[in-house]
């Protein structure tokens, strides 16, 4: 078994609580975030050309999707300098708690406030269909 399924392995077997995710590096363990509310946003891709001279525009659906996951709460410097290293270190891998599933992702942004802990992340999903881990 290799460390992906390994990982992969220990995850399903974990039962997630409603206020906590996991992110790794690719090849390395699964970092549990605890206290954390995970926001998700899920947008259709679209093609809009305006049509002149006559009402309205015309719509193209695309059927493509492309989620947005705001994960906030508190931690402690030294669990945050954790995620830091996973933000320096590549393309992450992020657990999504909602359709219990394992995706590539991307860090848009990083936020932490080291005199309350308070953080927010955001990661945006790698929807390359082939690279979604069910």
């Amino acid at each position: 078994m290799d460390l992906k399924t390994t990982n992969k392995a220990k995850l399903a077997h974990h039962s997630m609580e409603a206020n906590e995710c996991f992110i790794a590096s690719v090849g390395k363990d699964w970092h549990k975030i605890a206290n954390c509310n995970v926001h998700m946003t899920v947008k259709r891709r679209l093609q809009r050309t305006v049509i002149r001279g006559n009402e309205g525009d015309d719509l193209l659906d695309e059927g493509a999707e492309s989620a947005e996951y705001t994960i906030t709460g508190n931690m402690s410097l030294a669990d945050y300098k954790e995620i830091l290293a996973i933000f320096r270190g590549g393309q992450p891998w992020f657990h999504d708690p909602f359709e219990e599933r394992q995706m590539k992702a991307l860090f848009l942004s990083i936020n932490y406030d080291s005199a309350s802990g308070r953080f927010e992340f955001i990661l945006v999903e790698d929807a390359e269909q082939d690279e979604i881990k069910s």
